[in-house]
């Protein structure tokens, strides 16, 4: 069994189109019904803000593994200098249940994260191709900063002005991007959000707080699930989930929208939907477009058999007994 660490994963890297592809192949197993995912439950006691969930899945196809993903989420431990993810992954072989690898850290699942945006980044600019794209980024933390770098990696030339924010200020000086005089770090939310072609919330908000329309046709990457008040139902009818079962709990902006505006399942597309049938085509040019990432136990276990992949071609890990 390869044991695998963040430095491991550092060392083999992040090529964004390559984690995205897998993540590609994983949707065409979702959608062909070559999978499981059982919903996964949440873990708390005592101080209930926090959480342990338990993301147990099999891809078929080409990953061709099951596996499980047991990540911590810790939001007060940025407060005392502490990650607030922790996360290992246990992939075993699909054949015989014989587990063949852990992978011990939580890069893994903010590259996983990164990559669900890119690839919904990839088909948004297949059906609405544009130019000049104004990207903004809410929150920049692990998984606000790997957003910053998959989408500057996917998109390049095409950006016009990049929009940074967090509430505890961002040093634009510390960015090493060959983009950085394309950033711009505003003092609000709303300088961010208003122009914005593609906007990524990436924040560990409590509470819902954007409350004005989004820029039309624009992109709206709701990562962090819990930014938007419901009356962005009154904005788009445009509303994608990876899985409404697992968005439409555990207080989402989405769930709120189902108990207070009454959308329904049968009112949104799926990620299958946009990357196997092509469902963005179908919405009016001018629509904006959200999408509701939960989490799916399947991207992990794709992208784990990614770096299982490169590192056992390039010698990396530690074999255990």
């Amino acid at each position: 069994m390869l044991y695998l660490n963040e430095k491991d994963l550092l060392k083999v890297g992040l090529n964004w189109n390559d984690t995205i592809d897998a993540i590609e192949d994983a949707v065409h197993c979702l959608d062909n019904k070559d999978f499981a995912q059982p919903v996964k439950p949440y873990l708390r006691y005592r101080d209930l803000t926090n959480r342990i969930i338990a993301m147990p899945a099999f891809v078929g196809g080409k990953v061709n593994l099951a596996g499980i993903k047991w990540i911590a989420s810790f939001p007060g431990n940025i407060d005392n200098g502490t990650p607030r993810a922790h996360s290992v992954v246990i992939l075993n072989k699909a054949e015989t249940g014989e587990p063949v690898s852990i992978i011990n850290t939580a890069l893994l699942s903010v590259i996983r994260t990164s990559s669900v945006s890119g690839l919904m980044i990839r088909h948004f600019l297949k059906a609405r191709p544009m130019e000049n794209i104004n990207l903004a980024i809410i929150g920049w933390g692990p998984i606000g900063r790997h957003h910053f770098k998959m989408a500057t990696a996917i998109l390049g030339d095409k950006l016009n002005k990049i929009f940074l924010f967090d509430l505890r200020g961002i040093d634009k000086a510390s960015i090493d991007s060959p983009y950085k005089d394309k950033i711009v770090v505003t003092d609000t939310w709303q300088e961010a959000y208003t122009d914005t072609d593609i906007f990524i919330t990436c924040t560990v908000s409590k509470a819902p707080y954007i409350d004005l329309p989004p820029k039309p046709a624009s992109l709206q990457l709701n990562c962090s699930l819990r930014d938007y008040k419901v009356d962005i139902l009154d904005h788009t009818k445009a509303i994608i989930v990876d899985d409404w079962e697992e968005c439409c709990r555990e207080k989402t902006d989405l769930e709120m929208m189902h108990l207070h505006k009454g959308l329904q399942e049968e009112d949104t597309k799926s990620i299958a939907d946009v990357v196997v049938h092509n469902c963005m085509a179908d919405y009016p040019a001018q629509e904006a477009v959200m999408f509701n990432p939960m989490g799916m136990a399947i991207f992990d276990i794709a992208t784990g058999r990614y770096y299982l992949d490169k590192a056992t071609e390039m010698g990396l890990g530690q074999d255990l007994e």
